[in-house]
């Protein structure tokens, strides 16, 4: 493989792992900017995306409970495109009760306690998913309209499914960039984020905005567990593991900035498929040095006000 071969595979890599980081970012992001609820529950709605996307689209042998009980294999086997639809549209409805039930009750409160009552969800959440399913990985097929390899210009062969992913988030991420700039959902929403009391004096009831919001934002989280299933290992602990990366690309590009929420995606995707590319050893090490020099220079993040 040539240098140029290398160096552009790697850019490849490197957009379909900040695609993932995108999307986790911007559902995040939102929900800080707009809602100012700090989420640490964010990666359990990628759990539970991931786990909805592999039971609606294939038929797994399970171990955990249900396999005691006899529910082992279980799933619809409906197929890829059926999960891509059906698991945004649940894992909206767990974002809906999510902000009614559990966020509502402490935008109020302090930081801290936001952060401790939705960690704790977290791993509710992944414990409960432990229980059930058991603690193995397990895998996740691509669909097969998107297996295998396609023969791109310079690179050679390339995996499909990196470019489905890479594409998919380039349209979800437009789409809500649209809806908040340039809606009078989004007007709403931005005004209720700089003087709710004037917002609710105009006679509009900001609750029903925000709890949408906070859906979208759910909604985002649960994509990206479904078209990042095929590329990572199926587990319980796969939204503790995302979720520090998903905070910091939130931080780093700016709080409340779907822009930046992108940019600092592609910026930690590359970052991430340039280390295990040359240096693997220094992976995480480089997420947190660039996280810290960027926030050393500009502690708003790359496009925070």
């Amino acid at each position: 493989m040539s240098l140029l071969s290398e160096v552009v595979t790697v850019l490849l890599n490197g957009l379909q792992q900040g695609a993932i980081y995108a999307l986790l970012a911007v559902g995040l992001s939102i929900i800080l900017g707009t809602l100012k609820f700090v989420n640490f529950a964010h990666g359990a709605l990628y759990v539970i995306g991931t786990y909805t996307g592999l039971l609606v689209a294939h038929e797994v042998r399970l171990g955990g409970k249900l396999q005691q009980w006899g529910y082992s294999p279980i799933g619809l086997d409906w197929g890829f495109m059926a999960a891509l639809v059906v698991v945004p549209l649940f894992v909206f409805v767990v974002g809906l009760a999510m902000e009614r039930f559990i966020a509502r009750p402490f935008y109020d409160r302090p930081d801290t306690d936001q952060i401790l009552v939705t960690f704790g969800l977290a791993i509710i959440v992944q414990e409960a998913f432990r229980i059930l399913f058991g603690s193995s990985s397990l895998p996740f097929d691509q669909p097969a309209w998107a297996s295998g390899p396609v023969a791109l210009p310079i690179v050679g062969n390339f995996s499909q499914w990196r470019l489905y992913v890479i594409a998919i988030t380039a349209v979800l991420v437009l789409i809500v960039y649209v809806l908040v700039e340039y809606t009078d959902f989004g007007l709403v929403v931005r005004a209720g984020t700089r003087d709710a009391e004037m917002v609710r004096l105009l006679g509009i009831k900001i609750t029903r905005p925000y709890i949408v919001v906070f859906g979208i934002g759910a909604a985002l989280a649960g994509v990206a567990g479904v078209v990042g299933g095929p590329l990572n290992v199926v587990n319980p602990t796969v939204g503790t593991d995302i979720l520090v990366p998903a905070f910091l690309t939130v931080v780093i590009g700016g709080v409340g900035s779907i822009v930046g929420a992108v940019l600092g995606g592609v910026l930690f995707g590359l970052t991430t498929a340039t280390l295990v590319a040359f240096a693997p050893a220094w992976q995480q090490i480089g997420l947190y040095a660039i996280a810290a020099v960027i926030l050393l220079t500009r502690p708003q993040g790359l496009l925070g006000n």
